[in-house]
């Protein structure tokens, strides 16, 4: 790497070719991101659309335009044609519209019928992540006619791993191992070796659940069919780490509040007025729901004026419903992610969670009150109110708990309520729940020790 870096520094083509050759494709992608545009041209420009076929691949989507255009129409037919018909579809969903007609028009006619065919699933659906390049034998054929058709499709092939067997129809009939058609005789019929192919997905299914398909039963590779029961495609392993890390990412970010569309641009290339938009809208929403919470602390300061030794405990009964509202919901949502539980399990999934949620609050409610009970009166001398350590820790035990118990509730019910009308699970948990349940805590607490403690 530090040569190519010399070379590009010193403008060297011979050099730059020859450093480029020795890199990994993913590294060479990874350097172009942090060079600047001169230098990216010349990168481009040396390496030439053979060996930048695979760089581009790996390129973050916003940049990839920019990296096509740094070639010649000549040079981009060549690029184009090379890529793989599910790169080149991704290649072209992320491209301007002029962008798009433009390379169209460079495409081969098969090429351009398969990018046509593709283009009609959405981004982030099977049909959309799925290559077309499979290894496809027919059922009434021996293993000496299927080696030679394999043998005919091997550069093309993403993966022969796995070889698919369909019907005159093209109807995927089953799948056979390329070991089995070694060590099969020539003239063994393909249905004789077989083996039904169990698992498919639609191509119209989202990714997410291909990925989940693909981990869950260890599989290679995973056939994508269409309604009637086509082969159109496959989705490989790869292609699976690639989606869940994309999801993964994505719900990261919106736990955290973060909106807009994931940035495949790496941090550090990424500009502050895109980090700007993505992050202000959820905290000026969040900014104004904190109001709420003042106004209810507000309603009650009567209560704190009468004893002003309760909001010692207020932020402590408020952070705990958060904190097991946050935990609630990230196992819910992980148990959805996974496809464990649906939105048909809400009464099972309240009842568990309601279970433990007591179990929690009766811990911590107890625990307060030892420490309120035995501890605080060797710190504080007196309530400063018409009431005594005991009574102040039962009253604020029993907020605790009732906090603890609704928090855990809800935190495990948002999430399945978004996915029931919709949305994703990630965007309403963690922020929303933060704010509902820092309003809720707040009127549980003063409700409950008010009304233990006849304060209002």
């Amino acid at each position: 790497m530090n040569e190519l870096l010399r070379a590009l520094d010193a403008s060297d083509g011979s050099a730059l070719l020859a450093a480029a050759e020795d890199i990994h494709y993913a590294d060479l992608a990874h350097l172009y991101e942090n060079l600047d545009d001169e230098k990216r041209d010349l990168l481009l420009k040396t390496i030439g659309p053979e060996l930048a076929t695979d760089v581009v691949a790996e390129l973050p989507y916003p940049l990839i335009e920019g990296a096509l255009n740094h070639f010649k129409p000549a040079q981009l037919r060549v690029l184009l044609g090379n890529l793989s018909d599910d790169d080149r579809v991704d290649v072209f969903q992320v491209v301007s519209e002029e962008a798009q007609v433009r390379f169209f028009s460079l495409l081969g006619p098969r090429d351009k019928e398969l990018t046509r065919n593709l283009l009609k699933y959405e981004e982030d659906t099977a049909g959309g992540r799925m290559t077309t390049h499979v290894g496809r034998i027919t059922a009434d054929m021996t293993v000496k006619q299927a080696i030679t058709v394999l043998r005919r499709d091997r550069e093309d092939a993403e993966t022969l791993a796995r070889i698919f067997v369909v019907d005159a129809q093209g109807r995927l009939v089953g799948k056979v191992r390329l070991r089995d058609l070694a060590f099969s005789t020539w003239d063994t019929p393909i249905h004789d070796i077989m083996e039904e192919a169990d698992e498919t997905i639609l191509a119209s299914a989202d990714q997410e659940e291909a990925a989940r398909i693909l981990s869950k039963y260890d599989l290679i590779v995973l056939p994508v069919v269409d309604e009637f029961h086509h082969l159109l495609g496959v989705l490989t392993y790869d292609d699976a780490l690639e989606i869940l890390q994309e999801e993964s990412t994505e719900d990261i970010e919106k736990l955290s509040g973060i909106g807009g569309e994931q940035s495949e641009v790496s941090y550090l290339n990424t500009s502050v007025v895109e980090q700007y938009q993505r992050r202000v809208s959820w905290l000026i929403g969040l900014a104004f729901l904190s109001v709420v919470s003042g106004y209810v602390m507000f309603r009650f300061s009567a209560v704190l004026e009468k004893a002003f030794v309760l909001s010692l405990f207020l932020p402590m009964v408020v952070a705990a419903g958060g904190n097991s509202g946050g935990q609630a919901a990230t196992m819910v949502i992980r148990a959805m992610t996974l496809g464990e539980i649906k939105t048909g399990n809400a009464l099972r999934i309240a009842w568990k969670e309601a279970r433990t949620g007591i179990l929690l609050g009766l811990t911590l409610g107890v625990t307060m009150a030892v420490f309120i009970s035995f501890i605080l009166p060797h710190i504080q001398r007196g309530t400063g109110a018409d009431f005594d350590f005991l009574h102040l820790a039962f009253a604020v035990s029993s907020a605790l708990i009732v906090q603890v118990l609704s928090a855990t509730v809800l935190g495990a019910l948002l999430p399945i309520c978004a996915r029931a009308i919709k949305l994703d699970p990630a965007v309403v948990s963690a922020p929303s729940l933060a704010s509902t349940v820092d309003i809720s805590g707040m009127m549980i607490y003063f409700t409950t020790v008010g009304a233990i403690l006849h304060l209002h």
